[in-house]
Formats: structure tokens, C-alpha cells, sequence
């Protein structure tokens, strides 16, 4: 194998050119827009910069957030003090880190629009609306808009959510996090340099709707939406059954980042995945394994021990949070409450926020300080209730 083509410039992309240009490979990203800005929060976790130290030690334009702000209906609003902030850019700004680190590598960076890929041989030829490239492998990192049919996760009626919001000039130092009742979604607010990214992700409901719903939220906080800048986007959001037929690699490619579904179906956060992905499979690919089908299994077996068994399982938790009921109140309304009340909880909910909780183990660890979370609520209501003038809320 000697030439690599990564089909998308975007974080998957870009990370995936740098390892595998300076793992000696001759790679050549193709994407008709390389850095472009998304609504998304454009959030990093610990769990990302602390695997990935670059992520953080940089000199592009960030913000580090130490304060989420969660609501939800009937529940009012709940501050947590994260310990390991949540480093927040805009994609734009991140996408463009990404890419210069994989120009740096060596790997070759061409604006150019994939219009189709055929199979040659062992390698491939892929037609732009320059010259055609040649390549031995494909790596597939297009987004979830993937024009090409043939690659990538195969989304079925029910796998994806949307997002959509607004660029509104101001600032501030908190995200803040807004459940509505009967949408498993959430709406936003991200600080960002010089603005503020304040959006809605949702899924079984058209996207007008929740421009509806997110519109509503705006003028309810006074957020104005004059001078603000509309954007949209697709999200991958794998039902579980999906989750078990993914189409993540094949003869001669492998599928990173949305491409290939690695999205968290609670969060609708990708970026982590995009990354991860990316650097199994440059992993996959120099493993010392044989023939290129024992590379692209290995992708596999990579994938599915590091994360993707965890986020088949956050699918089937998601319904649960989001329709869920607990203790006569809706889930989400409980977390919020017991995030308030609760300082065990609110360990729990950090731990989430910061990536290293995962949803395999999430729910023994909820039992295992249920009680003493139920304990510290009660605590906390027979306290407030001995003080003059204290609230009964």
C-alpha cells in the first residue's frame, strides 16, 4: 500500500492525514470546502485533550468552560462546577488546527468536490471535477451528508437528528443545557470566541419544529436573534439495531467520524468519535496484520472494543432519559434536580460532562449512590426547612 486517499477535509479527515503522512503513507485529503463552520457546540471534552494533548496545548482562538448550567421543565435550573473544563472553538477554527497539522505531516491538501469512486484492481480511482486521483485506500470521511452510497453507514428512517441554531453576537462564561418536554434533544448554549452558538438538536421532530421550539426559548431568555446567522445540520443517531449492521469499513476502505455513524445518540456529540476514529484507523492500517481485509477487520475490532459497544448502549439509554419517568417526575427533570441537591449526583453528571463515564457502567454506578443521593435530597429539604427564611423550592 502506498497512497492514501482521506475523502474529507473535516477533524476526522484532517487528524487521519496527519497520522497516516507521518506514518510515512503518501495521503492526499479531498474536500470541496476543507474548514467550514457548523452549528454544533464545537465542544471538547477531557477525555479528548486529555488522549490528545495538542487539542488544548495550541495557539488557536478557545474558550474553557467551567460552569454548566442544566434545566429542564418543572425542575428549574441546576449549576454544575465542572473540575476538567469543556474546551469549546469554533469548528472553523478547529478544522483549520487540524488540517495545517496534517499539511505539516506531509499530507497534501486539494479543494476538490468527490463526484464518484470506482473500484480499479486492488485500488481505486476517484473522480473530482479536476483530474481523477488514484489511491490504494479509501478512507471515507465525508460527513453525514456522505454523497457516496456505497460507503459508510447506511442511515435508515430514525438514525439521524437534527441541529440547527444560530451565531448571536455576545458572550458569557456558563453553557447552559434546556430538556423540553417530549423531545429526546436538547436545546443549547455555547460561548464561543466573539459569539455565542445557541442551538437545538432533536430527533422524531421536523426540523421546523424544533426552530419552533428553539425560537421560542430565544425570545423567552432575551436572546435576540437580530444580526444572528442561521445555520443547519445533520446528525448521525444510530437506533440500536443499527448499531449491530453498521457498515463501517469494506474491501479497501475504512469509514471515520460521521461517515460512519460515531456519533453519541444522547449528546449528539461527535467530535471525540471523529478523533478517536480517526487515529483506530491509522492504527488499524500500520497494524502488522497481513493482507489489507485483515487491516479493515481489524478496524473493526478496534472500533467496537474502544467505543462503539458504549454508544450502542447509550441508544438504548436515550429513550429512557429523554420519554423516561423517575419517582413520579420525568428523567430529565430528576437529573436536574438531583444534579441541585445532590453532591454525589453532580459527581456523576461531571464525570459525564468530562467523557470518562461510560454508559456500560452508568447505571451500576447509579445504583450503587442511589441511596445515598436520596439521602443528601432529604438532607438538604430538612435543612433548608430548620432555616429562617430559607427556601422551600
Amino acid at each position: 500500500m502506498k497512497r492514501v486517499a482521506v475523502l474529507g477535509g473535516g477533524p476526522a479527515g484532517a487528524f487521519a492525514a496527519e497520522l497516516l503522512a507521518s506514518a510515512g503513507f503518501k495521503t492526499i485529503v479531498l474536500d470541496e470546502k476543507l474548514a467550514w463552520e457548523k452549528p454544533c457546540g464545537g465542544g471538547l471534552t477531557y477525555k479528548a485533550y486529555h488522549q490528545y494533548p495538542f487539542l488544548i496545548d495550541n495557539s488557536a482562538p478557545k474558550k474553557l468552560i467551567t460552569k454548566t448550567v442544566l434545566a429542564a421543565p418543572k425542575a428549574g435550573e441546576a449549576s454544575l462546577a465542572m473540575e476538567r473544563p469543556l474546551v469549546i472553538y469554533s469548528r472553523l477554527d478547529l478544522n483549520n488546527l487540524l488540517l495545517e497539522r496534517a499539511a505539516s505531516a506531509g499530507a497534501d491538501i486539494e479543494k476538490a468536490r468527490v463526484l464518484a469512486v470506482e473500484r480499479r484492481g486492488e485500488g481505486w480511482r476517484i473522480q473530482t471535477r479536476g483530474a481523477p486521483v488514484e489511491a490504494d485506500f479509501c478512507v471515507v470521511a465525508m460527513g453525514a451528508r456522505n454523497p457516496l452510497r456505497d460507503f459508510g453507514t447506511e442511515l435508515k428512517p430514525g438514525d439521524t437528528m437534527a441541529a440547527l441554531g444560530y451565531y448571536v453576537p455576545g458572550t458569557q462564561e456558563r453553557i447552559e443545557i434546556q430538556f423540553l418536554p417530549r423531545l429526546e434533544g436538547y436545546i443549547w448554549v455555547f460561548p464561543r470566541c466573539g459569539h455565542l452558538s445557541v442551538g437545538i438538536c432533536g430527533k422524531g421532530e421536523p426540523a421546523h419544529a424544533l426552530r419552533q421550539r428553539l425560537d421560542r426559548y430565544m425570545e423567552q431568555r432575551g436572546i435576540g436573534r437580530r444580526d444572528a446567522v442561521f445555520y443547519s445540520h445533520l446528525l448521525p443517531s444510530l437506533e440500536t439495531p443499527s448499531w449491530k449492521r453498521n457498515r463501517v469499513a469494506g474491501e479497501g476502505w475504512m469509514a471515520i467520524g460521521d461517515s460512519a455513524g460515531l456519533v453519541d445518540p444522547i449528546t449528539g456529540e461527535g467530535l471525540y468519535y471523529a478523533i478517536r476514529s480517526a487515529d483506530l484507523a491509522a492504527r488499524a492500517l500500520l497494524a502488522e496484520v497481513g493482507s489489507v481485509a485483515a487491516k479493515v477487520q481489524e478496524y473493526r475490532r478496534l472500533l467496537r472494543r474502544d467505543f462503539a459497544a458504549d454508544l450502542e448502549f447509550g441508544s438504548r439509554l436515550a429513550k429512557r432519559i429523554f420519554h423516561g419517568n423517575f419517582l413520579f417526575g420525568s428523567v430529565t427533570a430528576r437529573m436536574v434536580q438531583f444534579t441541585r441537591h445532590s453532591p454525589r449526583f453532580a459527581r456523576i453528571m461531571q464525570d459525564l460532562f468530562a467523557g470518562t463515564q461510560p454508559y456500560l457502567g452508568l447505571k451500576q454506578r447509579l445504583l450503587d449512590n442511589l441511596n445515598g443521593s436520596l439521602l443528601e435530597i432529604a438532607m438538604g429539604f430538612g435543612f433548608r426547612r430548620l432555616l429562617p427564611g430559607a427556601s422551600k423550592s
